[in-house]
């Protein structure tokens, strides 16, 4: 039995990301199809933009799939101690604010590195070597062992296996993996503001220069469409390469994956995934420790600055940041929560056109954060809906991004239900309304309990279309740290790196908070 009126479920997410990701996606299109957005297609300056971001991100996927191929079959294929804490360990910098993971690596490398291409390529794969580690490591779990067994016994050796059977079968999510690093790189922004200079900008960086600085709309506008192309692009050839490169095979159990480390080549990569484990970890340490040094002592003195105004009108204490943060995420985790629910109960429960709805949906995740937050200011900057002086601007910015993720969250938890429940308590006379909240709500309460923690650290985190939306007497913790990291002096980097472990703890409490109301049931994101 499903649940009647599936489809109004669907009403309130349709009208809400048509309003605000379809309508200004759709601006700022119909902007970089005009005559003076098309002139900046003209310049040398934009195309070695252009080149740089795609090179650097070239360079950063190859050189995280490198060094996450290992981690993810040590991880995921060997039996030892403390395996788990190793892939926390090189987990955790996914989830960090990539503004927080520029402070952190202009904390640990010398000041000559910063501007330099070497800088946001180390950066890019400190923060991605978790999708390759949890992309192809997951893949790698349930890869049938006998396939290798038997390679074995007829005498190859282990270069010989992985050659002819292992890559051939592990191929679709090397190229899955791939795929997201390198769109995660070449849509990259904090980081590149952060650690890069005026040689090493990306197509990010530049449409925010543009919009913020040179106030030229139309041009940012056009290098906007320029990178939805290169994003669609990307996204085309891996769907088409994934499908040609994909072997029939029947995958085993996670639970028959793993096995003692004997080998000589197990132990190779092993002690490569240690190290891994300890390099991850040290730009965080290395902006702890910075946060407490002053000058040749220790001491707490940027923290206690924390709470004094900046030299100007405009500034605002960097502690009134984190309410500022906190205040916004409750807002936006409101919204993905109440939007997001109401599409994963209208996906679950509608027969036909499920799919397209949670394809829709999906579509903020494979668009520039900057694009997004780029699209509501200039959509919404002009009456009859004006909300360039509302506040909640910035927390719908950030629940777009939010939104899928909670759907991902509960719409496992949804199929999974029996309908049989329903069934039974429509026999005994129970309405559909009351059959839903005493049958799915309860079930549904734990999975957006989930789903509110990632949308909180989504939130907390979210630079590229907030730097675009907050109010300058408002700013985030993110924006607060970009706006200290860009000016010099050691004062203003302490507080920075301050500022930065706070925010890490933050969100840090938001994924503890999410992975303890995580249940069984609920599944992988």
């Amino acid at each position: 039995m499903q649940p009647p009126s599936a489809w109004w479920f669907g009403l309130l997410p349709v009208a809400f990301v048509g309003v605000f990701f379809a309508w200004p996606l759709l601006t700022v299109l119909h902007r970089g199809l005009s005559p003076e957005g098309l002139d900046v297609l003209g310049s040398a300056a934009t195309w070695r933009v252009v080149r740089f971001t795609t090179v650097q991100a070239l360079l950063s996927t190859a050189l995280t799939v490198a060094l996450g191929l290992p981690a993810a079959y040590a991880v995921h294929r060997l039996d030892f101690r403390g395996r788990r804490l190793v892939l926390s360990m090189l987990t955790v910098p996914f989830v960090l604010p990539t503004v927080v993971v520029g402070a952190a690596f202009r904390a640990l490398l010398p000041e000559s590195w910063t501007g330099t291409l070497a800088a946001i390529v180390v950066a890019h794969v400190f923060f991605n070597i978790a999708v390759v580690v949890r992309v192809v490591g997951g893949f790698w779990t349930h890869l049938d062992h006998r396939w290798e067994d038997a390679a074995r016994t007829l005498g190859a050796g282990p270069l010989t296996v992985w050659r002819t059977v292992t890559w051939p079968l592990l191929r679709p999510a090397v190229l899955a993996a791939s795929a997201l690093v390198f769109l995660f790189t070449f849509t990259s922004f904090g980081v590149v503001l952060v650690l890069g200079g005026p040689t090493t900008t990306t197509i990010e960086v530049e449409i925010y220069r543009r919009t913020v600085q040179l106030f030229d709309l139309p041009g940012a506008a056009t290098l906007c469409v320029l990178q939805i192309l290169a994003v669609l692009l990307v996204l085309v050839v891996a769907g088409r390469l994934q499908r040609r490169l994909s072997v029939r095979q029947r995958l085993a159990r996670a639970s028959v994956a793993l096995r003692p480390v004997r080998a000589a080549a197990d132990r190779t990569v092993l002690a490569v995934t240690l190290v891994e484990a300890v390099l991850v970890a040290l730009p965080v340490l290395a902006l702890v420790a910075q946060s407490f040094r002053v000058g040749d002592h220790w001491g707490l003195d940027w923290w206690r600055a924390l709470g004094v105004e900046g030299p100007t009108t405009r500034d605002v204490a960097a502690w009134d940041s984190i309410r500022v943060s906190l205040s916004y995420a409750a807002a936006a985790v409101l919204i993905a929560v109440v939007v997001g629910g109401a599409a994963a109960c209208a996906i679950a429960y509608t027969r036909r056109g499920g799919d397209l709805l949670d394809t829709g949906l999906m579509l903020p995740l494979g668009t520039s954060a900057v694009t997004v937050g780029f699209g509501l200011l200039i959509t919404f900057a002009v009456p009859p809906v004006d909300l360039r002086g509302s506040w909640i601007i910035v927390p719908i910015g950030q629940a777009l991004v939010a939104i899928p993720l909670v759907v991902r969250t509960v719409l496992p938890v949804l199929r999974s239900l029996d309908p049989r429940l329903r069934e039974v308590a429509a026999t005994l006379g129970s309405s559909p309304a009351r059959t839903w909240r005493s049958i799915d709500l309860p079930v549904l309460s734990r999975a957006l309990g989930v789903g509110a923690g990632f949308a909180a650290a989504v939130s907390l985190g979210e630079f590229g279309a907030t730097s675009f939306l907050a109010r300058t007497d408002a700013p985030t913790l993110p924006i607060q740290i970009g706006r200290l990291l860009s000016r010099p002096g050691e004062v203003n980097s302490g507080q920075a790196a301050a500022l930065s472990v706070v925010l890490v703890v933050v969100t840090a409490l938001a994924v503890l908070a999410t992975e303890r109301l995580r249940h069984p049931s609920a599944g992988a994101l």
